[in-house]
């Protein structure tokens, strides 16, 4: 199987089409009772998220039976069914709301994530912006893109290269322990400036654009990564592991990602940043 247009063009609009039914009626009217923790103050699930998930899933089920669904909630109940993903000979992997805090908050800054595997190979990846009414999307071999409300397609191509001196982008240490936490956010403050909008959804968005230089994430959980590393590949950005290696799907361990506007770049980063 491969994603052609109509395979594109039928999960975004399924994206569209569940924000629409069960993410922005909840938008600003969340009930406090509907807003639980998951791991921390800033790890939260909100019942937008899990009707969102279901409604996807639901949806996917019907229209390739057979295929693997990995949902971040369903997975946050069960970490067993991440099992299996890399060797999947079509999965599925959904965040259902990317920005889940923001969303919670009343803040206007959170997407639908969606990427389609294939043997552990991402090929597609969706992000779609329910407030903005847009998609960036990214079928391997095939470019990246946004997509606007009536179905037009604009190339996406990542920023040219600059001094790092001149760079911006994200940096996630939330999940360090010291002293690596401490370290690299030292070193962080060598860039211009910092990017951070608790929404990593909108930086991919952002990087595939060229409006910032570069992400590094310290968490590798497929539903936060997959689309987003395609589709910044895909718009012309280098991004791997920082030992050098692809970011594929079942890579769920430690480790840490990092996407720059070429290799040259990525590699000066990593150096910078993590002393590498």
């Amino acid at each position: 199987m491969t994603f052609d247009d109509s395979h594109m063009d039928m999960l975004a609009d399924l994206l569209s089409e569940t924000a629409k039914a069960e993410i922005m009626p909840r938008f600003r009217r969340l009930e406090k009772s509907s807003i639980k923790r998951k791991t921390s103050r800033a790890d939260l699930v909100t019942e937008g998220d899990v009707a969102a998930e279901r409604m996807i899933s639901k949806v996917l089920r019907q229209r390739y039976p057979g295929a693997m669904i990995v949902g971040e909630e369903a997975v946050s109940e069960n970490a067993a069914l991440l099992g299996g993903l890399a060797d999947a000979d079509l999965a599925f992997v959904i965040d259902p709301i990317d920005g889940t805090f923001n969303f919670a908050s009343g803040l206007p800054l959170f997407c639908v994530m969606l990427a389609v595997t294939m043997k552990g190979e991402t090929v597609a990846g969706i992000i779609h912006d329910p407030v903005g009414g847009d998609w960036v999307l990214a079928a391997r071999g095939g470019g990246s893109f946004v997509r606007d409300a009536a179905g037009d397609l604009t190339p996406t191509r990542v920023a040219d290269p600059v001094p790092v001196s001149e760079m911006t982008g994200a940096l996630s240490w939330q999940f360090l322990a010291e002293p690596d936490r401490s370290r690299v956010a030292a070193n962080y403050t060598r860039c211009l400036a910092p990017m951070n909008y608790r929404c990593v959804a909108h930086e991919y968005r952002l990087l595939a654009q060229g409006h910032a230089d570069f992400g590094c994430y310290t968490s590798l959980m497929p539903w936060d990564h997959l689309a987003g590393t395609l589709i910044h590949a895909e718009a012309g950005g280098h991004v791997a592991k920082l030992d050098g290696t692809p970011y594929r799907a079942g890579d769920a361990s430690e480790g840490r990602i990092l996407a720059a506007p070429d290799f040259d770049s990525w590699r000066e980063l990593r150096r910078m940043l993590w002393d590498i």
